[in-house]
């Protein structure tokens, strides 16, 4: 039995084994699950884990879900329609445009084949692709200015979930945990749901705890079959069994951390193995999908192939937030890793793409509005940036950093509300711009926290999501109440 192993250089075999077990492994958020340190129980924790918060005003949101689109959604076919583009087609853009891939054959005007209508008591406009999403215009801020400050896949995705482009850095989400901790102690308060069936670009940097402390990265919980690897009991290992062996690993992680004490991931590995049992059975009730209505899953499309499993995870996303884990982050189905990346075949890519993400996201809105927990739960709709105005080979468009738009719904943030305006063709913002930061920046102040003095010790100085000490971003009190 494992819990009577005694011999002194046998544990030094298990620890060094376990030391390379953990280098393999590093990433898969299972981190995330410590809430008891992060809720500060521990004198240790606290201790190891200095917070930095100050809650500026009287919060008026309490979660977040993210419903990041990687590749770039295309501006100028969903929601910003150029009337120029079609009067211009196959003429090149005054001044020409920073194109990323296509440098020879980037010029000339592309207009949408989609059509564009307004919706609900404001008007805003969306294209005939997402017409669901435009069932939901007065529950939405649509922000058409944003803009960011790289153009390749990789950077622009770091830039928006961490605040700079480089590798490293905490994401929003891990930020979010780290200053507010959780309601809910037996569930991951940084919730990751990505596609079961392909990879997204920038892998777990997309939900990495950067410098802060392991336990605040994002935890993947898998939308088909088990939520987590080897969380079920294996065959004839009873409750009895598993707390011995857990007792055991507490000691030879205490151990460990003896040695390594430098290392956060251990403060979380401990916390982990302690809350195992009811981690189980909370996610199990969590993300019990049979207790819904038929109703309920119809809204989201769950019977409707275009939506994939996308469906699933909205679906999936809404219980979580009311088991109480504050922060979800959802990736829509991965089409080649990018689905937004159209750089040929633009126009047949979108549609397919749109079909998928449409139904799902709407669905989402409105069961979190009837239930109501839109009022205080942010809901943020957007890709790291948008596309170009012109062609790019015979039927692409390339990447563009800058002009894109993103919707957000819940929070305080102003429903039905247009933010901002692009020039004629959409390649460019051309009145009330908003930087990645001043999004954070705002967003952050939705949940009662100042961007500049939320902040953590690394390498010699304070840093924060929006280092607002060397950028200078501010929040945008138009897009909030």
């Amino acid at each position: 039995m494992l819990s009577k192993i005694q011999d002194h250089s046998i544990c030094e075999r298990v620890l060094a084994r376990r030391a390379l077990l953990h280098s393999g492994a590093c990433g898969i958020g299972w981190a995330g699950l410590a809430q008891r340190i992060l809720q500060g129980r521990s004198s240790f924790a606290d201790s190891r884990l200095p917070h930095s918060r100050v809650p500026v005003t009287m919060p008026r949101a309490k979660r977040l879900v993210l419903m990041f689109q990687h590749g770039g959604p295309s501006q100028m076919d969903l929601f910003d329609p150029k009337p120029a583009l079609e009067k211009h087609a196959g003429q090149p853009i005054p001044g020409g445009v920073e194109a990323f891939f296509d440098t020879k054959d980037s010029g000339r005007c592309l207009p949408s084949p989609f059509q564009f209508s307004r919706h609900g008591e404001s008007g805003m406009e969306f294209s005939e692709l997402l017409p669901r999403m435009a069932g939901c215009a007065d529950d939405l801020c649509m922000v058409r200015t944003l803009h960011t400050v790289v153009n390749d896949h990789e950077g622009a995705l770091r830039h928006f979930q961490t605040g700079k482009p480089q590798i490293g850095r905490p994401t929003i989400g891990s930020w979010l945990t780290y200053a507010l901790g959780t309601s809910n102690p037996n569930l991951p308060s940084y919730v990751v749901l990505s596609d079961p069936n392909h990879d997204q670009v920038d892998g777990i940097r997309n939900w990495s705890s950067g410098f802060l402390p392991a336990l605040y990265q994002g935890t993947q919980l898998r939308s088909d079959g088990p939520a987590l690897f080897d969380l079920a009991l294996p065959a004839g290992v009873t409750d009895e069994m598993q707390r011995e062996q857990l007792s055991l690993l507490e000691s030879l992680n205490r151990r460990h951390q003896k040695r390594f004490s430098h290392l956060s991931e251990l403060d979380a590995r401990i916390a982990n193995n302690t809350l195992a049992g009811n981690i189980r059975d909370e996610i199990g009730h969590a993300l019990d999908l049979s207790q819904e209505t038929a109703e309920t899953q119809a809204l989201y499309g769950m019977n409707n192939p275009a939506t994939g499993t996308y469906s699933r995870r909205c679906l999936m996303a809404r219980r979580l937030l009311e088991h109480g884990a504050p922060v979800v982050a959802l990736f829509n189905d991965s089409i080649l890793g990018d689905p937004w990346d159209t750089h040929f075949d633009h126009n047949t890519r979108i549609r397919k793409i749109a079909d998928n993400v449409d139904q799902p996201t709407a669905g989402l809105i409105q069961d979190l509005k009837r239930t109501g927990l839109l009022d205080d739960t942010v809901v943020l709709w957007v890709g790291e940036f948008g596309r170009l105005p012109v062609a790019e080979g015979k039927d692409g468009r390339d990447h563009n950093r800058h002009a894109f738009t993103g919707l957000v719904a819940g929070g305080g943030f102003k429903s039905g509300y247009i933010h901002g305006k692009t020039d004629d063709f959409g390649y460019k913002v051309a009145e009330k711009p908003v930087s990645i930061g001043e999004l954070h920046a705002t967003l952050l102040q939705q949940f009662g926290l100042d961007h500049t003095t939320l902040t953590y010790p690394h390498q010699g100085r304070n840093e924060s999501l929006t280092d607002a000490d060397i950028t200078g971003v501010e929040t945008i009190p138009d897009l909030v109440t």
